[in-house]
């Protein structure tokens, strides 16, 4: 048997040190546990994705400063051979760096790999900085098994779908015991159970037991779930490290089979792994707790409107960084409605957290004097509504420059799908935490976190209340929008698309078929798809936000402002 232990690390993108130490002090973990084997994620050395930082002179040197302490530091475990990933300097035609996986025993370099297929689509981007590796299989002998070695979109085109090459056929050709994968795969709602799919399909087709070993953490948009599992050729996923959190876990492997230290086969994991409305909340827990962290954020503050959308941005914010860290500013206005601040009260004293009151009347009747008296005509309609918007953006970016606080726009992605928002308003802000959430789930998520606490997080008269942007007398966003749960499906198909997993997309399809039936429904999807495109501009200048679905605004749809195709995306 040998001893195979799994480093599944929360790394820093750029923090090259810092990586080399959780690195170093995780390959003692398992020289202590009697392993033969420490394996890490994909470019765990410069963390993923590095970018531009690529392109760095001084960056490329940290880097090679951290293999060298990697190699000093594989010399005092001798009997330890390291398994990770890391830009690597190359010769040759085309980029000057390969996404590459090493080897290291006893201070040398006992392999050298580079990932041969990068992917360029979505939030990927990786063909900007690399050249692909050769189409060769890498294997070593660890132990008594023959190990072959891959880097993460290495394993994802054994149908040959996507790529003209399939380096799992050389892998199959080397016949090795073993197939070890590192990787840098990014959470969305459904991408576990893809990845149990995608490579328990390969491991029976090939008939390859597979170790697949995966990042943890936030890093900007994306967050990465860890989860990294095992998975044999009849047997299926046999084991699952913990999801959303480090894990530094040591597995035996003998006679093609991964099993405990005692010899006993690994607890199956539950197939179906958490409900979508679980999944959200910690994966946006995670995003924003890291994100806090790596930017230098210790607090954070909300705009509070008595709404659902800031209620439940300042609920996960209180969960990712404690109440004690969170503050709430309610900012009424002669057009908000008693609720406004009164209910925001209740929201504070249900999370535990500060609420601050700042109205903004005084403001909003100063500007509108200025504006008359300086460009002869008054400041009405439209023009009044987004004032307030921006005086209260105004006030938290304010808060937030003298206090150091990470101010959090609430946003959900169908008002940011049709620019239901105000730029340099409601849209300022650092992070978004609820900009990959449709308004329908946006309530559902409320009462879900209501449902785990056994009491009223979020106060019924909140989720009772008809959404409201409360900038004009009696405006409700029905005035503006079709019913969310239309708006919702209509969106999912438009900014979605093939993205959407089967049964979401059966539904979401449905509906469009049932509107496209009637004059009126296609003159609403032409609307829709209109109000997408024409909000282009503004998604651009919003913060990022936390990715939650396979598509989601921001690097992962990279879509022109300056175009007109409303046909396409009807």
């Amino acid at each position: 048997m040998i001893k195979l232990t799994i480093a599944q690390l929360n790394l820093t993108v750029g923090d090259v040190a810092g990586n080399v130490a959780r690195m170093v002090a995780a390959a003692r973990q398992a020289a202590w546990a009697g392993s033969q084997l420490v394996v890490f994620p994909e470019l765990a050395v410069s963390g993923y994705y590095p970018g531009d930082l690529l392109d760095e002179p001084a960056f490329l040197r940290e880097v090679e400063a951290g293999l060298q302490a990697l190699r000093q530091a594989s010399r005092e475990l001798p009997d330890l051979a390291w398994v990770f990933g890391a830009p690597l300097l190359r010769d040759g035609p085309g980029k000057k760096l390969e996404n590459g996986l090493l080897v290291l025993k006893g201070g040398e370099v006992l392999l050298r790999y580079a990932k041969q297929l990068l992917p360029t689509y979505n939030i990927f981007d990786e063909r900007r900085h690399f050249e692909p590796g050769p189409d060769v299989a890498r294997v070593l002998r660890i132990g008594t098994a023959q190990v072959g070695l891959l880097i993460c979109e290495d394993g994802w085109n054994d149908d040959g779908a996507d790529y003209g090459v399939n380096p799992f056929e050389r892998l199959r050709d080397a016949a090795p015991d073993l197939v070890i994968s590192i990787n840098a795969s990014p959470s969305h709602i459904g991408k576990r159970e893809q990845r149990h799919q995608v490579f328990g399909a390969a491991s029976k087709r090939n008939g390859l037991p597979i170790l697949y070993v995966n990042h943890i953490g936030g890093h900007d948009q994306l967050v990465y779930d860890g989860a990294s599992f095992a998975v044999e050729p009849e047997a299926g996923v046999v084991f699952e490290a913990e999801r959303f959190v480090e894990s530094i876990r040591t597995l035996g492997f003998e006679n093609g089979r991964f099993v405990e230290l005692d010899g006993q086969r690994p607890a199956h994991p539950d197939p179906a792994g958490l409900s979508a409305m679980a999944f959200y909340r910690v994966q946006i827990v995670l995003g924003l707790r890291d994100y806090a962290r790596r930017c230098g954020f210790t607090r954070a503050v909300v705009g509070s409107s008595g709404g659902i959308d800031s209620a439940l941005t300042l609920a996960l914010a209180t969960e990712a960084l404690g109440a004690d860290n969170v503050v709430g500013i309610t900012m009424p206005s002669s057009f908000s409605s008693s609720g406004s601040v009164t209910d925001s009260e209740a929201l504070a004293r249900n999370l535990g957290i500060k609420l601050l009151n700042h109205p903004i009347l005084t403001a909003v009747e100063a500007l509108k004097a200025q504006f008359a008296q300086s460009f002869g005509a008054p400041m009405q309609g439209l023009t009044l509504e987004n004032l307030q918007a921006r005086v209260r953006g105004t006030i938290l970016m304010a808060y937030s420059n003298a206090n150091g606080h990470l101010l959090l726009t609430t946003g959900n992605k169908s008002e940011v799908s049709v620019g239901y928002c105000t730029l340099y308003g409601d849209t300022n802000g650092g992070l978004g935490l609820i900009g990959d959430l449709y308004k329908t789930e946006v309530f559902e998520l409320c009462r879900h976190l209501n449902d785990a606490a056994g009491r009223e997080l979020i106060p019924m008269a909140i989720l009772d209340k008809e959404p409201s942007a409360e900038l004009a007398p009696g405006q409700r966003d029905s005035d503006s929008l079709p019913p969310y749960p239309v708006l919702d499906e209509m969106l999912k198909v438009l900014v979605e698309g093939q993205s959407l997993g089967a049964a979401e997309r059966q539904a979401a399809e449905a509906c469009m078929t049932a509107l496209r039936a009637t004059p009126e429904g296609r003159a609403l999807i032409d609307k829709v798809a209109r109000m997408i495109q024409r909000s282009e501009y503004k998604r651009r200048q919003a913060p990022p936000l936390i990715r939650l679905r396979a598509r989601a605004f921001g690097q992962g749809r990279q879509m022109p402002i300056a175009a007109v195709f409303p046909a396409v995306l009807a």
